[in-house]
């Protein structure tokens, strides 16, 4: 799984800068389409709640706003290994727009 950190310090990009970086992000996600490695991805919502201690008792907005980076969005990607994973991860241009990709294996577990 590829997650999406944007930086939530500076500037943000204009709108002109934000095209192009979308149509780097989709020219990006078409050909690992192509590919036959993208099993599935998606954005979050900036908001959400965070959940700590016994039976989530203490709830809180987040992300928190001092945060430097926000995970932003996901793609989950068909690899043989964390490292070819780190590799695919190396092409997303969000990494030319102070973006950070966090690569993780996702643990398969089966349903009973």
């Amino acid at each position: 799984m590829l997650l999406l950190r944007q930086p939530n310090q500076g500037p943000p990009p204009t709108p002109e800068e934000m095209g192009r970086i979308m149509q780097r992000f989709t020219t990006w996600m078409e050909g690992m389409s192509a590919r036959g490695i993208v099993v599935g991805t998606g954005g979050l919502e900036v908001n959400g709640k965070i959940l700590r201690g016994r039976r989530g008792t203490s709830l809180t907005d987040g992300p928190y706003l001092e945060a430097k980076e926000i995970v932003g969005g996901y793609v989950i990607v068909k690899a043989a290994s964390l490292d070819d994973a780190v590799e695919i991860a190396r092409d997303c241009p969000g990494l030319d727009y102070r973006m950070a990709v966090e690569v993780r294996q996702v643990k398969h577990r089966r349903q009973p």
